[in-house]
């Protein structure tokens, strides 16, 4: 019996066809194996252009999905889809998740704490500076460290992780399988060791220029926050910093020279409203972060921390959306968000699809707070 997702595969080779159109081919049909060997009128019905439906047959014509999906398989490509559990959480909330999602390494649960650490690929003495010492803030934190593998700060970022034996992720502008630029192919395969190279782009995709802007969007989507440490007015982590905002994320911006054309970029995001960062420890504490490792460990069912007692009360059986905890609570979305994260490991609250939560109750009793 063929994988179904090797159908998923199949769409995701098909130029035009994005998450969107996606979604509708699946609502319609009701499978992906179906919408893949659907005539053309039924997939005009299901809302697909004549161009669409041509690059499709073409692909269909020309493509052998059994040899795709072993050769993918050879390759040790992990392929997750939004039907799979193991498809990073945060990544499927944001608004037109990639349908799929290509992984050499493991995307551990404990990635659900992660922070973006991004910028420009002609890194100044400072910017390596600051960058590596609010990577290894974070890593020694249990925070997995996001950034897009590039030159530059995102290198340095990645490395500081791997040096104090912590987490991180590389999302490619390419196939997981080709690896860019190749000066970092061994970097490439640290990090498949201790976290995990992704990508939306198929297997074999090189790594052309239009791909890396689109790729901005998963290093957001993946994280409880981004960091800009340096960067350009003309810098891809200003990209990301959009997705950032529109994806309800925090943004943290290092302060620098202002009349240093690395510095304009991240300068200029916090003239726009992104919160200076002056100490690494900052990001824990505005995140509801300090405690990640200890918190991570213990497992405990009770609330550790007024926060966290405060969301547990406001909870109940029937299902409450994180917008509405923000408003009961009045907190930050993005503390409320990240408490939850780690709620939901610690096994007191359960979410239940939507971005809506409820409470686990204790076996010997409801937690009512402090007594």
């Amino acid at each position: 019996m063929s994988d179904p997702r090797q159908y998923w595969i199949g769409f995701n080779l098909v130029k035009g066809i994005g998450a969107v159109r996606f979604r509708a081919l699946l609502d319609f049909f009701g499978d992906a194996a179906i919408a893949w060997d659907a005539p053309p009128d039924a997939l005009r019905e299901a809302g697909l252009s004549q161009k669409l439906i041509e690059n499709l047959q073409q692909v269909r014509s020309k493509v052998v999905l059994e040899q795709v999906w072993e050769r993918i398989h050879t390759q040790g490509i992990t392929v997750l889809t939004w039907d799979d559990e193991a498809y990073p959480r945060r990544l499927k909330e944001i608004e037109q998740p990639p349908p799929v999602l290509y992984a050499r390494g493991e995307i551990a649960l404990s990635d659900e704490w992660a922070v973006a650490i991004v910028g420009t690929r002609r890194i100044t003495p400072y910017g390596r500076q600051v960058t590596e010492e609010i990577a290894r803030t974070l890593a020694h934190n249990g925070i997995t460290i996001v950034s897009g593998l590039a030159r530059g700060v995102d290198a340095v970022a990645h490395q500081t992780a791997l040096a104090v034996g912590g987490r991180t992720l590389a999302v490619l502008g390419s196939g997981v399988d080709r690896v860019y630029p190749p000066e970092h192919n061994r970097l490439a395969e640290q990090i498949v060791s201790h976290g995990a190279l992704l990508s939306d782009y198929s297997p074999g995709t090189p790594p052309e220029g239009p791909n890396f802007p689109p790729r901005n969007r998963i290093i957001s989507g993946l994280s409880l926050a981004i960091v800009v440490t340096e960067a350009g007015l003309d810098s891809g982590a200003l990209i990301t910093a959009t997705f950032a905002i529109e994806q309800g994320r925090e943004i943290f911006a290092v302060p620098g020279n202002i009349l240093a054309p690395q510095s304009k970029g991240a300068n200029h995001l916090i003239q726009e409203g992104a919160r200076p960062l002056l100490d690494p420890q900052d990001i824990l504490e505005t995140l509801n972060l300090t405690m990640v490792t200890e918190q991570r460990t213990a497992r405990t069912v009770l609330p550790t921390d007024p926060t966290e007692a405060q969301l547990y009360q406001a909870l109940s059986e029937e299902p409450q959306h994180v917008d509405d905890l923000r408003s009961q609570t009045g907190m930050p979305i993005e503390k409320v968000s990240a408490t939850l994260a780690l709620m939901e490991l610690k096994g007191m609250v359960r979410q239940v699809g939507g971005m809506n939560y409820v409470r686990v109750r204790e076996e010997q009793g409801e937690y009512h707070g402090d007594k």
